[in-house]
Formats: C-alpha cells, sequence, structure tokens
C-alpha cells in the first residue's frame, strides 16, 4: 500500500519563492539587451531612435497580451498557463542570439513580450489562490521582488557571459534557465483544494479567507469595466507603469552615457539600482505587514501610509535626478562626486519604486477569480502608456537629455496615489463580484 504524501508546513511560502523565481527569470530575460545594449548598437548598429523602437516592440505585444493572457490564466488555471508562457518566453529569450538586424531584434522583442506578460498576472492570481488577504501584499511583494532580482542578476551574469563568450550566447543561456524552471513548477504547484502536500491546518486558513464567489466563472469584462475599484487599479499602473519600464531600459545606459562610467564598473556596480529594487519590492508588503501585526494597523492604512511616503521620496529624487549638475556643488561638500550622487539618487529611486507596490492592489481589492483580468487590464493600459513613452523617451534623450524625463516622473507617484484613494477608497476589503 502506497503511503500518503508527505506534507509540507508552510507550503505557501515554498509557491511564493517559486512565483519569485519565475519573476526572476521573467526580468532576466528582459534585461539582458539592456545590459548587452550599447554593445550590440555598436556590433549591430542602430541609433537612440532606433533602441527605443526596439523597447516599444517588446510593450506593443506585451501591453496587448497582458489583458490576453490575464483572461485565458483566469479561465485555464494558473499552474497550466504558467507551463505555456514560460516555455514561450524561454523560447523566444533564446531567439535574440539570431538576431542580425534593428529589425529582427525587434521581432524578437515582441515575441518576448507576448509571452512575457503573463508573468504578473499570473503571479497575481497564484498568491491570491494562496494566501489570505491579510498575507497578499507581502506575498505579492516576495513574488515582484523576483523582478528586480532578475535584473540585478542581469547585469553581472549577462555581463561576465557576453565578455568572454559574447552577446549571443548571453540570450541563449538566459531562455534555457527558464526552461529548467518548467519541470520544478509542474511538480510543486497546484490549488490548495487540490494539493497533496499541504497541511489540514494551512488548507483551512487558506479557504477560510476565500470570498463567496470564488470558484465561479471569471466575470466578464463589461461586469468588472462597471467598478471604480478597477479603474482605480488601472489608473496606478497607467501613472507608474512607463516609470518602471524607464527604470529598467534605460538606467544602466543613463549611467553609462551621462557619467562615462567604464563597462567594467558599471557591471561592478550596475545590479545596486536593481537590488534595492527586489528591496523595495519585499518592503511594499513587509512594511504594511508590520504595521498591521505590531502597530494594530489596518491593511488600508499601512498600506496607504507607505505608499505616500514613498511617493513624496521619489518625487525629491527625480528632482535632484533633474537638476544633478546644479546639486552636485553641494553634494560635493559632504565628498560625494557628481557619479556617486547619480547612482545613489537612481537606487533610491529604484527602492521607492518597488516599495510603491502597484501590481499588489488588485489582489487585495478583488476576489481570486477576477485578479487575472484585473491585472491584465491593468497592465495592458500600462503599457500602451510605456510604449508612448518609450518612442518619446529616446527622441526627447536625443535631443535635450533626460532632465525633462525625470521631471515628468517626479509627481506621477502621488497622483497615482491620489487615484487610488479616490477610485478605490478602502484596501484589504474584498469586493463581491457578481455576473457572468
Amino acid at each position: 500500500m502506497a503511503s500518503a504524501p508527505r506534507p509540507i508546513k508552510h507550503l505557501r511560502w515554498y509557491i511564493a519563492v517559486l512565483l519569485c523565481l519565475a519573476s526572476e527569470l521573467n526580468y532576466l530575460d528582459r534585461q539582458a539587451l539592456s545590459v548587452l545594449a550599447t554593445q550590440i548598437q555598436k556590433d549591430v548598429g542602430f541609433t537612440d531612435a532606433q533602441y527605443g523602437q526596439i523597447t516599444s516592440a517588446f510593450l506593443m505585444s506585451y501591453s496587448v497580451m497582458y489583458l490576453v493572457s490575464g483572461r485565458i490564466l483566469d479561465m485555464i488555471g494558473t499552474r497550466k498557463g504558467y507551463l505555456y508562457f514560460v516555455a514561450a518566453w524561454s523560447v523566444a529569450a533564446m531567439s535574440h542570439a539570431l538576431a542580425r538586424t534593428p529589425f529582427h531584434f525587434q521581432a524578437a522583442r515582441f515575441a518576448l513580450g507576448a509571452a512575457e506578460a503573463a508573468v504578473i498576472p499570473g503571479g497575481v492570481k497564484a498568491a491570491t489562490e494562496w494566501f489570505p488577504v491579510r498575507e497578499r501584499a507581502l506575498a505579492v511583494g516576495i513574488f515582484n521582488a523576483g523582478t528586480a532580482l532578475g535584473s540585478t542578476l542581469a547585469v553581472p551574469l549577462i555581463g561576465a557571459i557576453s565578455l568572454y563568450w559574447g552577446w549571443r550566447a548571453a540570450f541563449i543561456v538566459s531562455g534555457g534557465l527558464g526552461l529548467m524552471w518548467l519541470p520544478l513548477w509542474a511538480w510543486l504547484y497546484h490549488r490548495p483544494e487540490d494539493h497533496k502536500h499541504i497541511t489540514a491546518e494551512e488548507r483551512t486558513m487558506i479557504l477560510s479567507d476565500r470570498g463567496a464567489t470564488d470558484g465561479q466563472p471569471p466575470p466578464s469584462m463589461g461586469v468588472l469595466l462597471r467598478m471604480k475599484e478597477t479603474w482605480g487599479c488601472v489608473a496606478a499602473r497607467v501613472l507608474t507603469d512607463p516609470i518602471s519600464y524607464l527604470l529598467n531600459f534605460w538606467v544602466l545606459k543613463y549611467l553609462e552615457d551621462q557619467f562615462h562610467i567604464p563597462r567594467t564598473t558599471l557591471l561592478a556596480v550596475g545590479w545596486l539600482p536593481y537590488a534595492a529594487l527586489a528591496t523595495g519590492n519585499i518592503a511594499s508588503g513587509a512594511i504594511p505587514r508590520y504595521m498591521v501585526n505590531t502597530l494594530g494597523f489596518t491593511v488600508n492604512r499601512a498600506r496607504k501610509l507607505t505608499t505616500f511616503t514613498v511617493s513624496v521620496t521619489a518625487l525629491v529624487l527625480f528632482l535632484v535626478l533633474a537638476r544633478i549638475d546644479s546639486v552636485a556643488p553641494l553634494a560635493a561638500r559632504v565628498g560625494l562626486d557628481i557619479t556617486t550622487l547619480a547612482i545613489i539618487c537612481v537606487t533610491a529611486v529604484m527602492f521607492c519604486h518597488g516599495a510603491w507596490g502597484n501590481v499588489i492592489l488588485p489582489a487585495e481589492v478583488f476576489p481570486a477569480r477576477a485578479v487575472g483580468s484585473v491585472t491584465g487590464l491593468g497592465g495592458l493600459m500600462g503599457s500602451v502608456a510605456g510604449v508612448i513613452t518609450q518612442r518619446m523617451i529616446g527622441h526627447v534623450v536625443e535631443g535635450a537629455g533626460y532632465a525633462p524625463v525625470f521631471l515628468v516622473c517626479a509627481s506621477a507617484y502621488l497622483i497615482a496615489f491620489f487615484a487610488v484613494v479616490v477610485l478605490i477608497g478602502e484596501l484589504g476589503r474584498i469586493r463581491e463580484v457578481r455576473g457572468a
């Protein structure tokens, strides 16, 4: 007689780590191009404006598939959906090694964007399936930290591979790692009600926090579009996602171009902003959780206080970056040269961006059966904004430098915060979403 499967205590946190690894691989593949941009630019030959077109090709498919992938995940489930999408984006990442022209890179980025769009809707949906409301901010924060960890790892790993074996080998290695992740996901991820290795206590704790409509088919987009909470989630993404793409696609290029940092030095310090982003992602859930558990705050108060604080901090940091030549003499009085000041400000901005926690919002407002769709809609609109801004950034940087870009970014977080206050209202209260 076969023995019963051995239960795994605190299984939900293993799931969170597995999701973190998925998002880490996603961003490793995504960031490979930004790490290699200057090297490829010299080898293949394209301008900053063409680089903006290449990055916007990614966002064009990414934006459309963000919504589509969210609906697919709500219909076929997180486990099966992630298997398909991770396999697809890994192959697309490897296809960059075959590129010979700017158009080839646009095609490869278009394919990568279409497949990678599922990572955030799937991760947020999985966190909603596996965690009670009070823990979802931290769970999504851990999952989302992988996006920054992937970017952090990309700098030394992709950089080292390109130095020894060339930039084409770097794309093959990064994509291959995703294919190696698939068997682990297939073995470990099942919904808690179906999992063979979950303890009875943990299953009861998770399922007792489910809404009355969980388990029903996903609601129609018409139902969701009539809810102001949906538009609050969308507004937050539209206002902050373009900054995500700026930070991921342009930060290393900004430091290298503006301050003429040698490539070897850039590879040594370029991971710092992304490590700060990972820390910020975890802080987006850990700080409110501390406030709730230790200080007795409600989820709503804790999340909004955290978000408001980092919004104000980010505003100040972007203003410093926009006027860095004017601020540099003041920094010099305390022994900071302009390059060090720029690295510190960029690193702090990355922390604030992660701590804002824009992708957490749907999990704090909607039941699991709607989270993929709402997250996908927000991602679609945020990516459309990203496509537009990426094309604009390339031309603005060529004509006027980075200062105008940083000035626009400065107020975006505060505007997004007030959009959440007005349109969503209370965070941490799951709304009932009825109707097909």
